[in-house]
């Protein structure tokens, strides 16, 4: 199904795309996306799951596989323009030029093989319109039905942000970076789900902010730390934002 769906697509974009999505009707352990950026297009690779760990060995086969696999769907070789990996450099770099065409970036935000943007517009040699309905339709037949419930990425996000706040102001980076994102991709994910990162640092700040409040044991001062606010002004004026009133009011309203 998934050859079928890929192979028959109109271009390499598209086929890339389509790998991308139905990726899922073959393993679920991993994930890769598509994602233009400016004349250049990054297919980014991802482990799937809250606390994923990433690991080395599939990153590096599975890039150097799409690299393969773009070179066959679309009939002629394609080769990247930089390869980056989120783990650290292992081995000889020779051994990652003779298999990618340059040297590796690690350490970075997420796993990715860049590839110029113009290459995705090369037709595939077995395009056919007809059985590429028919194929998607049924793959996305499929899809619908093993879609597992997942936690969206808002969720996640909002988890992630309770988890930090204590640990000092939480950014978007560090959060990407904890759910095996780039910062591009986590904004454009959120975009997607309608709500900003800055609005739910915000959200949650305030209803830990009215949670703690109601908890006597805790100082004040205790309170704007565990927002990972450095100074219990900044607090203060951000709880009079979101209530009207002051911290200490609202703790004395509740008697």
């Amino acid at each position: 199904m998934l050859d079928y769906a890929v192979g028959t697509a109109p271009d390499l974009r598209t086929a890339l795309q389509r790998l991308a999505r139905y990726n899922r009707l073959v393993h679920d352990l991993a994930s890769f996306e598509v994602v233009p950026d400016g004349d250049a297009v990054r297919i980014e690779h991802r482990f799937d799951g809250v606390g994923a760990r990433p690991c080395r060995q599939a990153a590096e086969f599975t890039l150097a596989s799409l690299l393969v696999v773009a070179s066959q769907i679309g009939g002629q070789p394609v080769s990247g323009w930089a390869v980056e990996f989120a783990h650290a450099a292992a081995g000889d770099a020779e051994a990652y030029r003779s298999v990618f065409g340059v040297t590796p970036r690690f350490d970075a935000p997420v796993s990715c093989l860049v590839l110029a943007a113009r290459v995705l517009d090369r037709p595939v040699p077995a395009a056919d319109p007809a059985l590429s309905r028919i194929v998607t339709a049924h793959a996305e037949q499929l899809l619908a039905a093993h879609a597992p419930v997942q936690e969206s990425v808002t969720a996640q996000v909002r988890r992630r942000i309770a988890e930090g706040l204590a640990n000092g102001p939480v950014t978007l980076s560090a959060i990407a970076g904890r759910l095996h994102l780039s910062e591009r991709s986590l904004q454009r994910r959120l975009d997607d789900e309608g709500t900003r990162f800055a609005d739910l640092v915000d959200e949650v700040r305030r209803e830990l902010a009215m949670r703690y409040i109601a908890d006597e044991r805790l100082a004040l001062g205790e309170v704007a730390y565990l927002l990972g606010f450095a100074e219990p002004s900044p607090f203060h004026r951000a709880f009079k934002r979101w209530t009207g009133t002051t911290p200490a009011a609202a703790r004395r309203a509740r008697h």
